[in-house]
C-alpha cells in the first residue's frame, strides 16, 4: 500500500503543471496486486488509526491556537460528502469543528461578493471548519450555468474566458490572504463516476428511507456531466496552489475515499508544525503547590 507521503503526492493536484481528470480513476482502490479484500481491511485499519490521531491532532490545534483549518468540499450529487464528513470527523470534539453546507445564495448574499458568505463562516483559531460545498460553486455550477450570474447583479459581467481568469485569480488571492494570516486550506474533490452515482440515485429511490435524499434536479443536472467535467479540470488546475492544493480523491468506494481524506487531514495538520503552549515557571510552581494541597 501508499505510504502517507506517496498519497499526498499520488492524490495532490500539482500546482502549475498540466492537468487532466481523466488521469484520475474514480474506481482506485489501492495496489491491484494485493487482493481487494486486504486492501479494504488495510484501508479500513488506516481510517480507524486516523480519526484517532486526528482527534489528537485537533487538541494540538486548539491548544497551539495559532493555526486554523479549513477543509473543503466539492463533489458532484451521490460522490459521498456528507458520510465521508460523517466518518472520518467521527472523533473530533465537536466544540472545535463546525460545519457549513453552502446552498443557493439568498437574496442578502447576492447582494454582496461571491465571497461574503465564506468569510462569515471561517474557523477561528485552534478550530477546524468544514465546508461541504463552497465558493467554488461560483466557478462550477455557475459556469456550467451562466444564467445564474444575472441575479448577482455585477457591473459589466460576461461570463467569458476572462471573467472566469479573474475568479480564479480572487479565489487564490484568497486563499493566500487566509494562509499568511493563519488558516490552513485544504481542498477536496470526491470523484465518481457516472455509472456509479447512477448506482447511487437507484439506491436512493429504491430504499424508502432515502428517498430524503434524492431530488428530480439530481437527474436534470447529470445530463450535464461532461460540462461539469470540464468545470472542475479547468478550475483545479488553475486553483490547486503551494498554498491551498486540491486532492483528487476517488469516491466509487467509501472505504477509499474515507481513508484517503483522514490521513491527508491528520498529515496536514501535522505539517503545522504546532506545539502545546510551554508553561511558565511561576505557572509550574502554581501547579505544584495544587498538587501538595490536593494529595
Amino acid at each position: 500500500m501508499l505510504k502517507r507521503q506517496e498519497i499526498l503526492t499520488k492524490f495532490r493536484v500539482a500546482p502549475g503543471k498540466a492537468f487532466r481528470l481523466k488521469d484520475h480513476d474514480p474506481e482506485w482502490a489501492g495496489d491491484k496486486d494485493i487482493p481487494k479484500a486486504e486492501r479494504r481491511k488495510f484501508a479500513e485499519q488506516v481510517l480507524t488509526e486516523d480519526v484517532s490521531d486526528l482527534a489528537e491532532a485537533q487538541e494540538l490545534l486548539y491548544a497551539d491556537n495559532s493555526w486554523s483549518l479549513l477543509v473543503i468540499f466539492q463533489a458532484l450529487d451521490a460522490a459521498g460528502k456528507d458520510s465521508t464528513i460523517k466518518h472520518v470527523m467521527s472523533g473530533i470534539n465537536p466544540q472545535g469543528c463546525q460545519v457549513y453546507s453552502f446552498k443557493q445564495p439568498s437574496s442578502e448574499e447576492l447582494d454582496h461578493t461571491f465571497l461574503w458568505r465564506s468569510m462569515k463562516a471561517l474557523p477561528e483559531r485552534g478550530r477546524i471548519g468544514i465546508f461541504n460545498r463552497s465558493y467554488y460553486e461560483e466557478v462550477l455550477v455557475v459556469k456550467v450555468h451562466p444564467e445564474l450570474l444575472i441575479p448577482q447583479r455585477i457591473p459589466g459581467a460576461k461570463p467569458g474566458k476572462q471573467f472566469w481568469k479573474e475568479r480564479y485569480e480572487d479565489i487564490n488571492a484568497f486563499e493566500q490572504h487566509l494562509t499568511r494570516n493563519g488558516t490552513a486550506v485544504v481542498k477536496f474533490f470526491l470523484n465518481v463516476s457516472p455509472d456509479e452515482q447512477r448506482q447511487r440515485f437507484l439506491e436512493r429511490i429504491e430504499d424508502p428511507h432515502k428517498h430524503w435524499k434524492f431530488s428530480l434536479g439530481d437527474l436534470h443536472e447529470r445530463e450535464f456531466w461532461n460540462d461539469y467535467m470540464q468545470a472542475y479540470q479547468v478550475c483545479l488546475a488553475a486553483t490547486s496552489t503551494r498554498w491551498a492544493p486540491w486532492h483528487v480523491i476517488p469516491a466509487d468506494h467509501k472505504w477509499v475515499t474515507r481513508s484517503l481524506v483522514a490521513a491527508i487531514l491528520t498529515e496536514t495538520i501535522r505539517g503545522l508544525k504546532l506545539q502545546w503552549p510551554r508553561v511558565s515557571a511561576d505557572q509550574q510552581a502554581a501547579i505544584e503547590a495544587a498538587k501538595q494541597e490536593l494529595s
